[in-house]
């Protein structure tokens, strides 16, 4: 079992964040915020999928305004990612956001920080110091590697925080590169008590990004590190939850949704198992309990992996076996074995939820 490490817990609106709570999952919309039906209709959209915590973007007062309407209709918390002008981050959190993004590297003015925190602590609103590798500033300790430079940013930011009595604090340390991105999670890790946002900042498209993001942050979350995450894609927001639920899923650290074991294929594999399993996933994405269901191709790994899944197939010379719980319960043509999969697996899913 992963012991997570030990720190201060927060409330993003009714999500713990922290302090031995589920680590929750993030993502960020890509609409323009001034769009609020857009932006609901993606809110709605990441809701279904299951993310937690919402991020929407605040480049000006429009947007900053329409974040009232926004959280109205949201059943997750909405938090304001501010960049360069203080202003707005003053204007959403009179709008009711729950939770603020400041990058250090953009809001440098110590009045400004002041205004914004003495605001937030006044409606006990946490905020996110957000340091990005790409936004420290070109003259800030130029001399030093960037994985210092990086957690020095993030320090001078708390200290000034913690100054003015200000402890809801949450943090991330970003980078493209993932051996940047561990080196200054881990450094952080070690030095303060507050939550961490994990994340690897624009990891690219969905099949690449979704690697390096398994691999930076599977590295942390091994180690115990991390308290929520995001999977920073190219692509709809959704597909960055449904990675990040993987990620979790797949280190034992949460449970949500079906987990599908399938068959790589080679050449003993006599039935078409790659069909069967874009019909199954398919299938599951219909499906919110978490069961483990097995497509498997071959007499060498089929049987144990079928059998060790709530709901199994394996498959052989045009006959399927399939397994529930452990158990055959039938022995199906190739033809059949689909439908009578996809039977075990809405019979699986019922009983569970009962």
């Amino acid at each position: 079992m992963i012991k997570r490490r030990v720190s201060k817990q927060i409330m993003v609106g009714r999500v713990p964040v922290g302090g031995g709570a589920p680590i929750s999952v993030q993502s960020m919309t890509k609409t323009d915020t001034r769009d609020v039906k857009a932006t609901t209709r993606q809110i709605r959209e990441l809701e279904t999928a299951g993310c937690e915590i919402v991020r929407v973007a605040v480049p000006d007062a429009e947007a900053a305004d329409a974040l009232a309407r926004i959280i109205k209709s949201a059943r997750i918390p909405v938090i304001a990612d501010i960049h360069f002008d203080h202003r707005l981050a003053l204007r959403a959190l009179n709008t009711g956001v729950h939770g603020l993004r400041l990058n250090p590297g953009n809001i440098r003015q110590r009045e400004h920080i002041q205004a914004v925190v003495k605001a937030a602590k006044e409606r006990q609103v946490p905020i996110r110091i957000g340091v990005n590798a790409g936004s420290v500033p070109v003259n800030y300790k130029p001399r030093l590697g960037m994985v210092r430079r990086m957690v020095d940013l993030a320090m001078e930011q708390i200290r000034l925080l913690e100054d003015l009595d200000f402890d809801l604090i949450k943090l991330s340390l970003k980078a493209f590169d993932v051996e940047t991105t561990v080196k200054a999670y881990q450094m952080m890790a070690k030095t303060v008590p507050y939550p961490l946002h994990l994340g690897i900042t624009e990891s690219g498209p969905p099949r690449a990004g979704a690697v390096r993001s398994a691999v930076g942050l599977g590295i942390l979350l091994y180690q115990g590190i991390g308290d929520t995450i995001r999977v920073s894609l190219t692509g709809p927001p959704v597909e960055e939850v449904e990675v990040g639920f993987e990620i979790l899923k797949s280190l034992g650290l949460r449970e949500h949704g079906p987990t599908l074991v399938s068959c790589p294929t080679c050449g003993r594999t006599e039935a078409d198992v790659a069909a069967m399993t874009r019909a199954v996933d398919r299938a599951l994405t219909r499906i919110s309990t978490p069961i483990k269901v097995a497509v498997m191709g071959c007499v060498v790994n089929g049987p144990g992996e079928a059998r060790d899944a709530d709901v199994g197939i394996a498959c052989s010379r045009g006959r399927c076996a399939i397994f529930r719980r452990g158990k055959v319960i039938a022995t199906v043509d190739e033809r059949q074995a689909l439908t009578s999969l996809l039977q075990a697996i809405n019979e699986e899913a019922g009983s569970t939820e009962r």
